[in-house]
């Protein structure tokens, strides 16, 4: 089951997601979502467990719990909706000089 992990401290690592959620169960992966230019993390992530009854042990464990001083938002994640594509830009020329 995917989990989103929301009201992140902004410190909080891959490892530290890793921790707390390990102790549940397996984990495939966890990961804390960064800016792609900053990197500075986007106060939010996902967990990954192959095992659902753990993931939902997770979820009811860690929901509105502190971790390093925020209460966090845990839920199993919503598939990501379909969103028109930003940026196509271009914008084409004309106007020029002659």
């Amino acid at each position: 089951m995917r989990i989103y992990v929301g009201n992140l401290p902004y410190s909080v690592t891959d490892d530290d997601l890793r921790e707390t959620f390990g102790e549940f169960g397996e984990l495939a992966s966890a990961e804390v979502v960064k800016d792609r230019f900053s990197g500075q993390s986007k106060g939010f992530g996902f967990v990954d467990m192959p095992n659902n009854s753990e993931a939902d042990q997770a979820i009811k464990a860690l929901n509105d719990q502190p971790l390093k001083g925020r209460k966090l938002t845990v839920n199993e994640a919503r598939p990501r909706a379909d969103r028109p594509r930003r940026g196509g830009g271009g914008g084409g020329g004309g106007g020029g000089y002659r």
